[in-house]
């Protein structure tokens, strides 16, 4: 599975140096100077979109922490590091789930709680997504009208991905999903293996049955969700501003959209390189943005990414180092029933 996260990582990398020298590296970067210093706003500005996000993990963790231990700025932390951990770290977009079921356990012990609750979310997530993905479409099509079958190729795309929603969340209602992990596990591994240890397949089953049922708590994070996405695609109009190519706020909303929608997909290649390039040039085109600008301002995105990232994979591993200096406790009795599992603190 590495071998082919780093080939397609390399791929990507390939393919976005080829776009690169196409449209012309001075030019793109003679786009990017004029814009300036200005553009480095674009990073602060992301913590907004960042912390709506948290907030609706924060709903479905009202049940699992009713005394909000892991408050609003906590949770904001641990979103940022999931978020660079899967965009930065080529781990196919799961690690970053796993981390912060790590990193939540800090405030709350109930780790089968803390999955139960990221599980929902990431299925709140996709349903967000595909929301807001629809909303590009149609804000496209409107745009181009019947002459242009590339929104039509893209909407086709997006009435097949729906199943891929629904089935998850069909799954995770009426079927014991890890509860049947943990038996594929015991027959894997052995009963006293520590992996299955780690698994309580049926009480995680329950709790995310049990998350499902509150209708409320699902609308409110899907609201959350969605007004995040949504206030992300004023990082693209703002950017698009700042170099000098102003478009309407409705094209930048389907920009972000559909171009969050494609690297969902394409989740197999590392921090989407490549692809998120190549899609961008092509709404580009469709709505009437030059190639250099399209290609600079997914540059800039991908700047972007990197700074704010950074920073957020730090403060994982400073935090991890400071665990692994702590004075060690003897684990209490009952304490396996509920202990997370061990990750590693670099990024492999």
């Amino acid at each position: 599975m590495k071998r082919l996260i780093y080939l397609t990582g390399l791929l990507g990398l390939l393919a976005l140096s080829a776009l690169v020298l196409h449209e012309g590296a001075a030019d793109i970067g003679h786009i990017v100077g004029q814009a300036g210093w200005p553009l480095l706003l674009l990073v602060p500005f992301h913590a907004l979109p960042l912390l709506l996000d948290a907030q609706g993990w924060r709903v479905l963790l009202t049940s699992a922490d009713p005394d909000e231990s892991a408050g609003l700025a906590f949770l904001w932390w641990v979103a940022t590091v999931r978020e660079a951990v899967n965009r930065l770290l080529p781990t196919v977009g799961v690690g970053g789930e796993l981390v912060g079921i790590r990193l939540t356990r800090l405030r709350i012990t109930d780790t089968t709680a803390v999955t139960a609750s990221i599980v929902v979310e990431v299925m709140v997530t996709l349903f967000a997504q595909y929301l807001f993905s629809a909303l590009g479409v149609v804000l496209l099509l409107l745009a181009l009208g019947d002459g242009d079958g590339h929104a039509w190729v893209i909407l086709a795309g997006l009435l097949l991905s729906l199943p891929v929603p629904v089935l998850f969340a069909l799954s995770l209602r009426h079927s014991a999903l890890f509860e049947r992990l943990e038996g594929a596990a015991r027959r894997l591994f052995g009963t006293d293996h520590r992996v299955v240890a780690l698994i309580d397949g049926a009480r995680l089953d329950a709790q995310i049955r049990a998350l499902n049922a509150r209708r409320r708590e699902l609308l409110a994070a899907l609201c959350w969700q969605f007004a995040g996405l949504a206030l992300g695609a004023a990082e693209i109009w703002f950017a698009l501003w700042l170099l000098g190519h102003p478009v309407p706020l409705w094209q930048a909303l389907a920009i972000e959209s559909l171009t969050q929608a494609v690297r969902h997909v394409a989740f197999f290649v590392p921090a989407g390189l490549g692809v998120q390039e190549a899609v961008m040039l092509l709404l580009g085109h469709l709505l009437g943005v030059d190639p250099q600008v399209a290609l600079s301002l997914a540059l800039v995105k991908r700047a972007r990414e990197v700074l704010f990232g950074i920073p957020a994979l730090l403060s994982w591993q400073w935090v991890e180092l400071r665990r692994y200096m702590a004075p060690k406790a003897g684990p209490a009795k009952g304490a396996h029933q509920h202990a997370a599992p061990e990750l590693p603190t670099s990024g492999r």
